[in-house]
């Protein structure tokens, strides 16, 4: 099987991690960077370092992207416009699902191929199967591209709008950051109480074990717009939340965190679900306030 020319443009850690897996793979990789320090490694390794954007674009017939943002993708190739026709352009750079469509767009009106990817795992789960990559744009573009793109990860398809993948991604960067702040918080809150981090790890981490399944209740609920309070109440849960952010003000321990949680939870009671799920609370996201 014929090894296909790919052009990586951005090499921050996820960019490298991607260009070393193709050459890995035996693809021959030409990368491009602003700072070109940052493909020593992979020049050393086989990799063909391109003077100019333009020059990088004519070298592939297989374009990846990872850049910072969409804006990143315009500064960089604004200039390169003449090597975008015939090329397949996959864009894993992260930005919001109408950014992914409008560049799109772009890319078509210059004559290229084009998928939006969200990869979701950091670099050090590029070359496993075991990791997943969010794709989305023309189903005969994503068809064509699948066999080089199963090089990194394995691919999970959500359809012809180029805004999916992203959409895709940052639900699950809306869950990931938030998460991690609230791991971060707590272990604040031990510190302050003489509890190292590694000594709280388990107990943390058997919470997150069992999200799933907390996730997978609710989610049929949600979906039928149900919200009884068999399981669990609001007024219980404002009562939980309050609490953990006295916890944390009794420990001397920034409760910004908590507090804007504690305020969720407020405003759901004022909205009249006290004696609801905590689920319900979904109604205030759709129906944010307005000042």
């Amino acid at each position: 099987m014929r090894k296909q020319s790919i052009t990586v443009v951005g090499l921050g850690p996820m960019g490298r991690a991607m260009a070393g897996t193709f050459l890995a793979g035996g693809h021959p990789v030409t990368v491009w960077n602003r700072t070109r320090s940052r493909a020593d490694d992979l020049v050393a390794r086989g990799a063909t370092l391109a003077a100019t954007p333009a020059e990088a674009l004519s070298a592939g017939e297989f374009v990846v992207l990872s850049l910072t943002d969409l804006d990143a993708m315009y500064a960089v190739l604004g200039s390169a416009t003449d090597a975008l026709p015939g090329r397949t352009l996959v864009n894993l750079s992260s930005d919001t699902p109408d950014k992914a469509r409008a560049a799109a767009t772009w890319a078509a009106g210059h004559g290229a191929r084009y998928l939006t990817g969200g990869v979701s795992v950091p670099p050090t789960g590029i070359g496993s199967q075991d990791s997943v990559t969010f794709y989305s744009g023309p189903k005969s573009v994503f068809e064509d591209s699948r066999e080089v793109l199963e090089v990194l990860t394995s691919t999970d398809y959500r359809g012809e709008d180029p805004g999916l993948a992203a959409l895709y991604y940052q639900l699950q960067m809306g869950v990931f950051w938030t998460t991690s702040l609230a791991f971060l918080h707590s272990l604040a809150v031990a510190e302050a109480h003489g509890i190292k981090a590694e000594e709280l790890l388990p107990y943390v981490s058997e919470t997150a074990r069992t999200m799933p399944d907390f996730f997978g209740f609710y989610a049929p609920r949600i979906d039928a717009g149900e919200h009884p309070g068999d399981v669990d109440r609001l007024a219980m849960g404002v009562a939980s939340v309050d609490h953990v952010v006295q916890t944390s003000k009794d420990a001397g321990v920034d409760a910004s965190l908590p507090e804007a949680v504690l305020a969720i939870f407020e405003r759901g009671i004022t909205a009249g679900h006290a004696d609801d799920s905590f689920s319900s609370l979904i109604e205030s996201f759709r129906k944010p306030t307005t000042s």
